[in-house]
């Protein structure tokens, strides 16, 4: 028995070859404009505009008409082929091979059971030829073998498909109307946490670690003579004197027991990154604003350094946070709390600060991450040739709600509930778009092998 019925390929199969034919007008053959546009070809969209061509002469490309397949001999084994259902008209690179059916074979049939697990094994199997190849030529693929099922089922077939793939698609639709609730909740959530609505009830239960000393405004005094004291002990450098905060300023009402003031009066630092240039291995990783998502640090696509003086100028260290100066306008400004025990320097694009004292950086990380922080980026950001920029003056004076050190304690505790169960909901919303993946697979497999019709030959 050959290797390729491991997959309980147990219907009749026909060879693919008989109704298939190859398709290989040129660009020049065809001489019309209307097929100038080149296409490529991915395993999820299929085929695509690519806007690039292998050669600025095209006249040897391919034409790809309707109801045509084309695919790359060396991308099919992962399922990268299209199928031209819409009757576009173009090119593709005559690296490609391009074929049509004929009129005994359903083209919409045949893409479904290539893009099906037994179609792909098939692919593989016949691609390799059991070996270590994984190239899918023409008289490769016209040994593939499809259901041996006459054209008026083939059809009937497809309205199944159809009729399934509308169903699963409504399910996506909802599931992404979930994950925008979810993501909607969570700034809500935040919104609440940063406004102190989240902590209302604690407050009214804990006043005496919320008053007198430990009011917003004492810990606020507090903190700018500890850093005055830091200046004048040279550990710390001098700061221009930060303005108060208008009415303006404030967006919401905080509680009595909170305080508006400037970041730069609670914060240190405010340092640009590292502008010398990186490589691919070295000793301590160097983080860029791609290392920053979602308020966290993303440990991948990273970049190195070797020079020790970088390397001390600018190594984190745990509750240092990340600003991001310069980038896209919707992206400028987000901002990542650095809590590893790894080293790390960050570079040129960023801002390095600190809160000082007790004050707590998972909450600051919170505000900096809510969408009051995103206004206020919208607001304050510089726009040039396509991208934003917001310096460490404009960060220093962003507008900052200040909660007593015992709230703030009591706020992260909260967040981190909250957002491990919003983390929870996400990642169940995630394994269902995957179960909705694999049940198109699963209704591919369930009429390839267990139809009746298909197992008689009919």
């Amino acid at each position: 028995m050959p290797d390729w019925k491991r997959v309980n390929i147990d219907f009749p199969t026909v060879k693919l070859g008989q109704f298939v034919e190859p398709a290989k007008q040129t660009y020049k053959d065809k001489g019309s404009k209307d097929f100038d546009t080149v296409y490529g070809v991915t395993n999820i969209g299929g085929i695509t505009i690519t806007g690039k061509k292998a050669s600025d002469d095209i006249s040897k490309y391919i034409i790809l008409d309707k109801d045509y397949f084309a695919y790359n001999p060396y991308r099919i084994n992962v399922g990268s082929i299209g199928y031209n259902s819409t009757g576009v008209k173009g090119c593709v690179s005559p690296a490609y091979v391009v074929f049509k059916t004929k009129q005994e074979l359903n083209p919409s049939f045949l893409y479904h059971y290539l893009k099906s697990e037994f179609g792909n094994h098939l692919v593989n199997w016949y691609g390799n030829h059991g070996g270590v190849r994984n190239s899918l030529k023409y008289r490769d693929l016209c040994q593939i073998d499809i259901p041996d099922v006459n054209y008026s089922r083939q059809t009937q077939i497809i309205e199944r498909i159809d009729n399934l793939k509308l169903s699963i698609s409504n399910f996506d639709r909802q599931f992404g109307l979930q994950s925008d609730y979810i993501n909607n909740l969570r700034q809500q959530v935040l919104q609440e946490a940063i406004e102190g609505k989240l902590t209302a009830e604690w407050r009214r239960e804990h006043h005496e670690l919320i008053s007198g000393d430990n009011h917003a405004l004492e810990l606020l005094e507090k903190t700018r003579a500890e850093k005055g004291q830091l200046i004048k002990e040279g550990k710390s450098r001098k700061e221009q004197t930060l303005a108060p905060i208008s009415d303006a300023e404030r967006p919401f009402v905080l509680p009595e027991e909170w305080a508006w003031c400037r970041l730069g009066d609670i914060a240190n630092g405010f340092e640009y990154g590292s502008s010398s240039k990186s490589k691919k291995e070295g000793k301590v990783p160097v983080l860029r604003m791609g290392n920053i998502q979602n308020g966290i640090i993303i440990w991948g696509n990273l970049v190195f350094t070797d020079n020790e003086d970088e390397i001390k100028k600018y190594i984190l260290r745990p509750g240092d946070i990340l600003f991001n100066r310069t980038n896209s306008r919707e992206l400028v400004g987000k901002s990542a709390l650095y809590n590893d025990n790894r080293d790390a320097i960050f570079a040129g694009y960023l801002v390095r600060f600190h809160m000082c004292g007790e004050l707590s950086s998972h909450f600051a990380n919170f505000v900096m991450n809510s969408n009051f922080h995103r206004s206020w980026c919208n607001k304050v950001k510089s726009d040039a040739l396509g991208q934003s920029n917001i310096n460490a003056t404009k960060l220093r004076n962003y507008s900052f709600p200040l909660p007593p050190v015992a709230e703030q304690i009591t706020i992260v505790e909260k967040m981190r509930y909250f957002l491990l169960l919003l983390d929870k909901l996400e990642r169940q919303i995630e394994e269902r778009k995957e179960q909705s993946e694999m049940l198109m697979q699963s209704v591919l497999r369930e009429v390839f092998a267990t139809n009746q019709e298909i197992r008689n030959g009919k």
